[in-house]
């Protein structure tokens, strides 16, 4: 027996040793044309990947094996894979991509061209496009379902939300918003889709069962003026119980109780905030600041930002791997 407890305290006492493994972050840089690499253990940057130009959306595939990204520039998305940390393949795209959506399954990429008013349905497996939608003028945000059903793309000078039935490519109905739309996102239950309006100021809570706007949040900031609050990027915990906007030029992103819509608090951060996105547990919110050319890292229990982290030349979009 004391030697089975020995044991089993040596067993301890090594597990205790070993370090916390922490996530990585992965955030695309729209100016050096880069990928930048954050160890979130060190909270610093450990790696760029070079990719094609002006890179922007970015996603994981489903088993977070390999990492897509548009780069608008070049008309295509670049795939990185992840253990190596090196552009493997490239996927077609319209002309210039902006955001895109994976499908659940993990097969189909709906993809946002800006300049053709066109989203496009690509296969990631055949490496195809397969299909084209026509939607508003500059389609930008990319939103799914769920269940991958119902498909939401935003135009920003439309100013609509379009509402897209993904097992027959058509639009559905078109749910005007406020001015110039950007980011498009479900709530975890699927039961509403939140809609940032950039120069709208404003975020739209939207029904897609009946296609209707039921609430819409707006924003005030002490000392900030009204046209600097503009909202774009948006993330929500896995509970769907709270939300984060990010507030673009106010510096400052908007924490939200997502089943009361009010607004609690709002949390400073970098210069020119475009998207952000969650630790794995939850404890950490990581925000893109596109002047600042670095990443905020806010700790949730402290509510504050506990670091700024360099990056490449304006950052934009972000992810995060455990």
């Amino acid at each position: 027996m004391p030697m089975m407890k020995g044991a089993v305290l040596a067993l301890l006492g090594l597990s205790l040793a070993l370090p916390v493994e922490a996530e990585t972050v992965f955030v695309s840089n729209e100016r050096s044309n880069s990928i930048s690499v954050l160890d979130g253990e060190k909270l610093q940057t450990v790696a760029t990947i070079k990719v094609g130009r002006r890179p922007r959306g970015i996603t994981f595939n489903k088993d977070m094996t390999r990492i897509y990204v548009c780069v608008g520039d070049d008309n295509r998305i670049d795939v990185i894979d992840v253990a190596s940390r090196k552009v493997v393949d490239r996927l077609p795209s319209g002309p210039d991509p902006e955001l895109f959506v994976l499908e659940p399954a993990g097969r189909l990429l709906y993809v946002a061209n800006e300049d053709d008013n066109k989203v496009s349905v690509v296969d990631t497996e055949t490496r195809k496009i397969v299909g084209e939608i026509q939607v508003g003028v500059e389609p930008e945000g990319m939103g799914i379902s769920p269940d991958g059903r119902i498909l939401v793309n935003t135009s920003e000078t439309t100013n609509m939300a379009h509402f897209i039935d993904t097992s027959s490519h058509r639009i559905v109905d078109n749910v005007l918003v406020d001015a110039r739309p950007r980011v498009a996102r479900f709530t975890p239950d699927g039961r509403h889709v939140w809609v940032s309006a950039e120069v709208g100021g404003t975020v739209s809570i939207i029904d897609p069962s009946v296609h209707k706007v039921v609430h819409k949040i707006s924003f005030a900031i002490q000392g900030v003026p009204r046209e600097a609050i503009q909202p774009v990027g948006i993330q929500m915990t896995g509970d769907g119980k709270r939300a984060f906007v990010a507030l673009g030029p106010a510096n400052r992103v908007a924490e939200i109780d997502a089943e009361t819509y009010e607004v609690k608090r709002y949390h400073l951060v970098g210069q020119r905030v475009w998207n952000l996105a969650l630790s794995p547990d939850e404890k950490r919110l990581y925000t893109t600041n596109g002047v600042s050319n670095d990443v905020s890292v806010l700790d949730m229990e402290r509510g504050r930002v506990v670091k700024s982290v360099a990056v490449g030349g304006a950052p934009w979009g972000v992810i995060v791997k455990p």
